[in-house]
């Protein structure tokens, strides 16, 4: 029997035999996990039968992926989940870093009680990735904590634009090619953060933010040339 391609055998069905298949909330699961690296070629045929649809939705389904970036078609070639040169990945970086600044003002103004309690909850999440050494559960944690910094602000086609950011660098699993120690450096970083954010103190956040920013540029660019992460740049 044929082997299962690498990006078929990883997939997983959200509902059960018998019901209609989420393709599309699935197969965008797949790429953010972070399962799927970069320039994972997705073969639609065994993507069907995976799901036990025919090769129309499963092409319905990447067309709409790739109108959000998470995945790239190539003519005669097919699908792949995107991967980006390191140009790219840095850019939608300064993207995020923009809008959280933009957010976090709103955000300290706006914030009320129960932001507070849910931000605390997810910093002891980070806290717990960090004591493990679990980079994945720390990228999890650490995207939901940035949620909940900005959530506050209500500026939810700007919160949009900075999760679609995000998603587009997911599948590169930047947390993976960071040292421990270095996580746990970050994690201090959102400490002072939250700090910031309870005190309602937007100066001190804003540039507790951009020097967060900053260490992250620095430890991306440190596997700038890895091609399992980005792509060629000609």
């Amino acid at each position: 029997m044929r082997r299962r391609s690498a990006f078929a055998s990883r997939l997983v069905r959200s509902v059960g035999a018998g019901e209609t298949p989420q393709l599309e909330n699935d197969l965008r699961r797949a790429i953010l996990t972070g399962e799927q690296p970069p320039g994972t070629p997705i073969p639609i045929d065994e993507v069907a039968a995976f799901f036990g649809v025919s090769p129309i939705p499963v092409r319905e389904a990447l067309k709409t992926l790739l109108a959000e970036e998470l995945v790239e078609h190539r003519p005669h070639i097919g699908y792949s989940v995107a991967k980006l040169t390191f140009h790219e990945f840095r850019e939608l970086y300064d993207v995020r870093q923009a809008l959280e600044s933009a957010a976090l003002r709103a955000a300290t103004a706006t914030a009320r009680p129960g932001d507070d309690e849910r931000l605390l909850a997810v910093r002891e999440e980070l806290a717990r990735a960090v004591e493990r050494g679990d980079e994945r559960e720390y990228d999890v944690a650490a995207r939901r904590f940035h949620l909940a910094l900005i959530q506050p602000s209500g500026m939810h086609r700007l919160i949009r634009m900075y999760e679609s950011a995000w998603n587009i660098t997911q599948s590169a699993r930047p947390m993976s090619r960071v040292p421990e120690q270095e996580r746990a450096e970050l994690h201090a970083e959102h400490e002072r953060m939250v700090d910031a954010f309870l005190a309602r103190d937007a100066d001190t956040l804003v540039a507790e933010s951009d020097r967060h920013y900053a260490h992250l540029g620095e430890a991306i660019a440190r596997f700038a040339d890895d091609p399992e992460c980005f792509a060629d740049p000609a």
